[in-house]
């Protein structure tokens, strides 16, 4: 996120004008933008004006709109923030009060304004625009007739694509089927690798797999680089990195994410950390249950009694369009600070968040064992 000017009170008023540059950034202004905000942006309308023949015609107009933020959509595909409200700022197509929807997209300014920038919003303009906490990662998840293409970055993975054939059973008489089907299978997986995977943005790409799939795989693309001259590949073979996976499904990501020469390369950034807080938290609920909780309830008690060392919680749930329900998170993820234990807010666009969504979205792993927590209702 490109941060063009900046005027605001910790924790009182205050405006940004920023420039998302990447996908993520979209997803943090997401996170940012609440209702009761407001926005600035250029944007365009359409308008009716007298036409030359007595009629009245249709005619687009950019123009410079403010509005009062009352719902806010992150169109994950079409890679589109959509803020809704009612215009504040006199224009002379757009009346004070009338409805409007920006769309925000990369390289488009906006000013944002807030009554209060509190902790959370800081947080996540820092994390923004601090370029270390990119993983930059692509993933190629396979199976035999299946594979996905993963990009994963700060805040968001994405779908590149997905790729299936049919392949025929590897014994008897269909054996020559087979390595037809699954060379072609390969080919259109290395077509979209050509196509999604730019090394110039991505640090490392990991191949990963159930069985000889991925080793299958790395041969024939490393083969076909040679043949074809692919300089893309052949420049940057020491950044595949293979690894296992027990489908070609993106359930399986976390596992992949979750490996060690993976963690190796992605150690530093706000993923790796969530992969790692979350192993530790299901690792606890397995082997010591009473230093592990989940649910509203059974965390703030926990809270209460000064027991928890790492909360892990989801940013949908500071979405709440009830804004005393997000102020009420955000104070709790600060006193969770201030009484010395960590917090880590998982974006629910990630395999880690996801699945901590499926757990309520709060969870906690304790410094000391609270038995009696299971007694509380949820």
């Amino acid at each position: 996120m490109k941060i063009v000017h900046r005027d605001l009170v910790p924790n009182g008023p205050g405006s940004v004008k920023m420039i998302p540059e990447e996908v993520d950034d979209l997803w943090h202004s997401y996170n940012l933008v609440s209702p009761g905000d407001s926005v600035l942006a250029v944007t365009v309308r359409k308008v009716m004006r007298d036409g030359a023949s007595g009629g009245r015609d249709a005619e687009r107009v950019k123009l410079k709109l403010e509005i009062k933020v009352q719902a806010v959509d992150y169109d994950k595909e079409g890679s589109v923030l959509r803020i809704r409200g009612k215009n504040i700022l006199e224009n002379e197509h757009v009346k004070i009060g009338q409805f409007h929807t920006l769309e925000i997209e990369q390289h488009r300014p906006f000013v944002l304004r807030k009554a209060v920038w509190d902790s959370l919003a800081l947080d996540i303009l820092q994390q923004a625009c601090d370029p270390a906490a990119s993983a930059d990662l692509a993933v190629v998840l396979m199976q035999e007739g299946l594979a996905h293409i993963f990009l994963i970055g700060k805040s968001i993975t994405t779908t590149r694509s997905r790729i299936e054939a049919s392949i025929p059973r590897k014994h008897g008489p269909a054996i020559a089927g087979y390595e037809t089907a699954l060379n072609k299978f390969f080919e259109n997986v290395l077509q979209a690798f050509l196509k999604h995977i730019d090394f110039k943005i991505v640090r490392c790409a990991v191949i990963a797999s159930p069985g000889f799939t991925k080793d299958q795989f790395h041969g024939y693309l490393l083969l076909e680089a040679e043949r074809r001259e692919l300089r893309s590949i052949i420049e940057n073979k020491s950044r595949l990195i293979l690894a296992h996976a027990t489908s070609g499904y993106k359930h399986s990501l976390r596992e992949v994410l979750d490996a060690p020469n993976v963690m190796t390369l992605i150690k530093d950034t706000k993923a790796a950390q969530e992969v790692r807080a979350l192993k530790v938290f299901f690792d606890m609920l397995s082997n010591d249950t009473a230093r592990a909780c989940y649910g509203p309830k059974h965390v703030e008690v926990a809270h209460e009694r000064m027991a928890i060392q790492t909360l892990l919680i989801t940013d949908d749930l500071f979405r709440n369009s009830d804004i005393p329900t997000r102020q009420k998170y955000i104070k709790f993820v600060d006193s969770v600070k201030s009484s010395g234990g960590t917090a880590h807010i998982f974006s629910t666009m990630h395999a880690s968040g996801e699945q901590l969504a499926q757990l309520t979205g709060i969870a906690a792993i304790l410094r000391f064992p609270l038995p009696d927590l299971e007694d509380i209702e949820m």
